[in-house]
């Protein structure tokens, strides 16, 4: 590799100290304020939150739906993804399931409860549809329900990107052998697979036991953590020293769950070569394989159907006649436009710097023979340990009285440290791939290194910094559990502005916005895999 330039050493200052400002002093403002009292430091806060009945008991509420929707998830992922890689499904059926799988990850959480709310209630859409109240929409059920479409797209890619590691002809190999069915299975497919299957498990656990959306539209009386968390902070009294107790809580299953993850990554196959082997067809398996991941993805989809359809309704669900006026008055409101303005401010500026961040990060881990260059793996670890609303916290914590309080600046800081991980990995695997020689070669013929990076490295790996772009603006766009506690009237943003309606029952306007949130992704979505498909034609 290429010497080591000042220009590397000034990035990889300015991105140690966005991180330490902005990651991990505030974390540890979090652990020192869940230690104080009126007495100096000690565990009485602890002690007390453990002797709440009411917290223990949403902890423990928390941890059985979380682990339920878990199994369910990772189930129906898995149906998913063997669908698509270990059956002759209809090919048009395949692809449909991937994109539609996919889709609920374009909306906020919150969103979720009142799509939920208005197919299964009392006059709920489905309710009419199958003239019959299926269950009770508040509470566990609700909850339940939720999580598994929260967490079944997330999931489902993650199963499905592991398939690459079964190799097909071992499954016909292995019947050839006479190895029976469910021997051939657990051998050729579910041991490859054993890795990933467990990091789904933990991965829906982890989102399903620290997000904030669902149990905000639909928890009812059934308590969670994370309810518990806002009331504690944003109650009529707030308790801060209780309140970073409860952050500290939420953040122990998520701590123990990356370390079970990078415990199971050993546990995946590396294969170099795949053969792309036909498996023979089996008219009963495919039909019933095509039909099962219709129903999951279009039963999935159907509880959003509402979200499209009631506020073109009158009055819905007494009065059906088609009406603009409610689309018309979300559009004509200056304050709801607004929010959506802000929404989009946030969302691009957390795109921009976000990608720049990660992009830097990366190359200086990847491309340059920095001493302390492991540290960026260091800050992505833990910003893929770090829920959202504990974030949300430590910065309420530590910028108290500060300038920074109630600005969009921290609303975008606190986007991009919570939405690092994924756009790094991102940047770090595709840099890897590229010739090592490039930046030597650059240097030899008189160019600077970032000179070299701008010419040949940035534009080798153009498809994934517009693949970075996009996850984080649209992961900014309804992201809530992380900005809840941040923003402030003059900041506030689509996905707060919805939790604030829902006080008011104002349903319709929740649909707008929501529906505005999910074109609005849907568009950079498609706008991404166009620029994406390009780069790829022109090389």
């Amino acid at each position: 590799m290429h010497k080591v330039k000042p220009e590397m050493r000034v990035i990889f200052i300015l991105i140690v100290l966005l991180f330490a400002v902005f990651l991990f002093i505030p974390l540890v403002v979090l652990l020192i304020r869940s230690l104080e009292n009126d007495q100096g430091f000690t565990l009485a806060n602890y002690i007390d939150v453990w002797s709440n009945r009411d917290l223990a008991r949403s902890i423990l509420n928390s941890v059985k739906v979380s682990a339920l929707t878990a199994l369910i998830t990772t189930v129906l992922g898995f149906i998913l993804a063997y669908g698509i890689h270990c059956t002759n499904v209809f090919r048009p059926i395949k692809g449909a399931v991937r994109i539609l799988v996919a889709l609920p990850m374009l909306l906020p959480t919150i969103t979720y409860g009142f799509a939920i709310m208005y197919s299964f209630g009392n006059q709920g859409l489905i309710t009419r549809i199958t003239g019959r109240n299926w269950f009770e929409i508040y509470g566990f059920n609700g909850l339940l329900l939720g999580y598994v479409i929260y967490t079944l797209p997330p999931a489902f890619l993650l199963i499905h990107n592991a398939f690459r590691y079964v190799d097909r002809k071992f499954i016909i190999v292995s019947r050839l052998m006479g190895d029976g069915t469910l021997r051939s299975f657990k051998n050729t497919v579910l041991r490859p697979l054993a890795g990933a299957l467990g990091g789904a498990l933990i991965l829906s656990f982890i989102l399903s036991f620290t997000d904030f959306g669902i149990p905000a539209s639909v928890g009812g009386t059934y308590e969670v953590v994370a309810g518990q968390l806002y009331q504690v902070m944003l109650g009529s009294i707030p308790d801060f020293n209780q309140g970073a107790v409860v952050a500290i809580v939420m953040l122990i299953p998520a701590v123990f769950g990356i370390w079970l993850l990078q415990t199971l990554e050993k546990l995946n196959f590396h294969v170099d070569k795949m053969a792309d082997t036909p498996l023979p067809k089996h008219r009963i398996r495919d039909t019933g394989f095509g039909i099962i991941s219709l129903l999951v993805v279009l039963g999935m989809l159907s509880i959003f159907a509402v979200m499209f359809i009631a506020p073109w309704m009158n009055g819905y669900p007494y009065d059906l006649t088609f009406t603009f006026k409610h689309v018309a008055s979300v559009l004509e409101s200056g304050d709801l436009t607004g929010v959506y303005k802000h929404s989009l401010w946030v969302a691009l500026l957390t795109s921009v710097f976000g990608t720049l961040a990660a992009y830097a990060a990366a190359l200086l881990n990847v491309r340059t023979n920095l001493r302390w260059r492991g540290v960026t793996d260091t800050i992505s670890m833990i910003t893929n340990t770090v829920p959202g609303m504990v974030l949300g916290i430590a910065y309420l914590l530590f910028l108290n009285g500060s300038s920074l309080k109630g600005t969009f600046t921290i609303l975008v800081l606190c986007n991009i440290v919570h939405l690092f991980t994924t756009p790094y990995l991102m940047a770090k695997n595709a840099l890897s791939r590229m010739n090592p020689s490039w930046e030597t070669t650059g240097e030899l013929l008189g160019d600077s290194w970032l000179r070299t990076v701008r010419r040949v490295v940035l534009p080798n790996s153009a498809a994934t910094v517009v693949e970075m772009f996009g996850y984080f603006f649209v992961n900014a766009m309804v992201t809530i559990s992380g900005i809840i506690f941040l923003v402030s009237a003059q900041t506030s943003v689509v996905a707060s502005k919805i939790k604030e309606l829902q006080h008011f029952a104002k349903f319709n306007e929740i649909f707008v916005l929501s529906m505005l949130i999910f074109a609005t992704n849907l568009f950079i979505k498609v706008l991404c895999e166009i620029l994406q498909r390009r780069r790829a034609v022109r090389r």
